[in-house]
């Protein structure tokens, strides 16, 4: 399909903090026991799409992660990873890689997604619109935890996001408006223009963005080279390109006609809009650029195309704590498909060299990895224990991640929280909806709610 794709991996994410650390950036949080990363590689392998760019922000993360890929995926796919500055944003690090991109089309993809939805969907979306972008919407995530316990405080409700306001023509191929939920007060504006060539507009809160782009690749870099202020895809690249669709600055050698002022202007745009209100109506018209290039105006447009996935699918971008612990919650339970384990009859993952002591319980959705051990008279709920954990006697663990060499203690209670790597619980602790570091030392005896254990 001759697509390039780029995997836009982060660093270490400030609003993962303190899951993230210098040993471990966002790109290899685990969920289920397997980096976030790894989901993503899946995900593009099983569209036949192996030659990728993980982009890393920092030397030291894109080092780590360079790491554990040449590891991983040695004569799967060929990854090529490249580290540039932190804190660039995405159209800061497309900036940084475009010496890479030699394509006619590039693919960018988030590197904390877990999900089923096909991205080839989108590339021949792309493709079959010869479009300048689309971009993959998909359902907005339900988040917070399912049952009591979880890391979201006092609402223990299941509730669906609204991060996206988008605007779609009347079949839903072309995005005619996008902005963030949260930048909407009472009112906002629609360019007239592209309103009155649509005819109409579907106003969606229920869709959001899903950091999957196709891009053609002479557009964006373009746009990359002409904007060198905008440092996000999503809240600079993405919104300019869907304003200017219908008079678009991105072929510099064309001019506009009115701004010269030759021609008849008050009939062009008449012209314009009608030929627009077709391509918007079917833009798989064989004649489309024929009939549009065929003189009736030499003001140029780019289409802003969208791909729709299937309802059923699941999608989850690990950007937050909450998010961390859904999709663990998820990839265990009823995502239980992406997981890539093998599920006993019980309906939980136990790993054989894992070690239970008497009269202890695994429950449903629980997964207690590689090496772990396991006192007597432990109950496990709805979580997941990394490899070669300690976990003391009479300890209760619910709705919770523990990490990789985590100690816990004799008589410990756990709910809605995450323990990190090498983090040591002391006997008798009590965590509820807490983050620790890792490494972090809690000391006995201690209660706590809500707070966040980390080395100042």
């Amino acid at each position: 399909m001759d697509f390039q794709v780029v995997i836009l991996a982060g660093g270490f994410s400030s609003n993962l903090v303190p899951l993230v650390s210098k040993e471990v950036p966002k790109a290899l949080l685990p969920v289920a026991n397997r980096p976030v990363l790894s989901y993503v590689l899946d995900l593009l392998e099983s569209n036949n799409l192996k030659d990728l760019i993980v982009v890393v922000e920092g030397e030291d993360a894109a080092l780590k992660v360079g790491g554990w890929i040449s590891s991983a995926c040695v004569d799967r796919l060929h990854v090529e990873v490249a580290a540039v500055a932190e804190n660039v944003g995405t159209a800061g690090a497309l900036r940084a890689i475009a010496h890479h991109l030699t394509a006619k089309d590039i693919l960018i993809v988030s590197g904390d997604i877990v999900s089923d939805i096909p991205p080839g969907a989108v590339a021949a979306t792309h493709r079959r619109h010869d479009a300048a972008v689309t971009v993959m919407l998909c359902a907005q995530p339900v988040s917070g935890p399912s049952e009591s316990g979880g890391s979201g405080g006092k609402d223990k409700t299941k509730k669906p996001a609204c991060d996206d306001i988008i605007g779609l023509d009347s079949l839903k191929q072309f995005l005619l408006y996008i902005a963030k939920g949260a930048e909407i007060k009472k009112d906002t504006r629609v360019k007239k223009s592209i309103l009155c060539a649509a005819g109409k507009m579907e106003i969606r809160s229920d869709l959001m963005d899903s950091h999957i782009y196709a891009f053609k690749r002479s557009v964006l870099q373009e746009v990359l080279d002409q904007k060198p202020a905008f440092r996000s895809l999503k809240e600079d690249v993405l919104p300019y390109l869907v304003r200017t669709q219908l008079r678009s600055e991105i072929f510099s050698d064309q001019n506009n006609v009115e701004e010269n002022g030759n021609g008849n202007g008050k009939n062009n745009m008449q012209n314009n809009e009608v030929v627009l209100s077709q391509i918007l109506s079917n833009a798989s018209l064989p004649s489309f650029h024929q009939v549009y290039e065929s003189g009736l105006d030499s003001r140029k447009t780019h289409k802003c195309c969208v791909y729709i996935a299937d309802e059923s699918k699941y999608f989850v971008r690990l950007n937050s704590i909450q998010a961390f612990m859904d999709v663990n919650r998820d990839v265990i339970g009823d995502a239980n498909h992406l997981s890539g384990y093998s599920f006993s009859a019980h309906h939980n993952i136990v790993h054989p060299s894992a070690e239970l002591g008497s009269k202890t319980t695994v429950g449903p959705h629980c997964m207690l990895g590689e090496g772990s051990q396991v006192g007597d008279k432990c109950s496990v709920k709805r979580s997941v224990i990394g490899r070669h954990c300690r976990i003391g006697s009479n300890v209760k663990i619910v709705n919770s991640v523990v990490m990789d060499h985590a100690t816990i203690g004799d008589g410990c209670s756990i709910q809605g929280s995450v323990i990190c790597s090498n983090a040591q619980l002391q006997e008798r602790v009590t965590l509820r909806d807490c983050q620790v570091e890792a490494g972090y030392v809690v000391c006995a005896g201690s209660e706590h709610k809500g707070e966040i254990f980390a080395r100042k």
